[in-house]
């Protein structure tokens, strides 16, 4: 087995669909969608994959930006953005099953968008 290539593309929001609709025409699947709080933004990463090749789209989002769902090109998109949405508190607009909040039950509030010190309670 020969492992290929993994680039990272960082893009603009309003870049998303339009990269995304590219991918998806050249035969890439969607791999996974993942979101990480780095100090006061969010990097969320869209993995694509096509034969061991790699292909991350990255955007740099705040809080209050709304990003666009990807469920019109990779319908099971939904379960991704639910979660960005119910962990992080990114707001994802469109999206083909929108679970409002309740598909990850959590005690807190947005959790993963939380900033605690060691042993801080949030």
């Amino acid at each position: 087995m020969t492992i290929g290539l993994q680039t990272i593309k960082p893009i603009e929001v309003s870049r998303l669909i339009g990269e995304v609709e590219t991918l998806k025409n050249a035969g890439y699947r969607l791999a996974a969608i993942s979101c990480v709080k780095v100090g006061e933004v969010f990097e969320i990463n869209y993995s694509f994959d096509k034969e061991y090749e790699l292909e991350n789209l990255r955007i740099t989002v705040t809080g209050d930006t709304e990003v666009p769902s990807i469920t019109g090109m990779y319908w099971g998109a939904f379960v991704y953005e639910n979660e960005m949405h119910d962990l992080f508190g990114i707001q994802v607009r469109g999206m083909n099953i929108d679970f409002k909040g309740t598909f990850i039950r959590t005690a807190i509030k947005y959790p993963f968008s939380v900033t605690t010190a060691k042993g801080e309670k949030p």
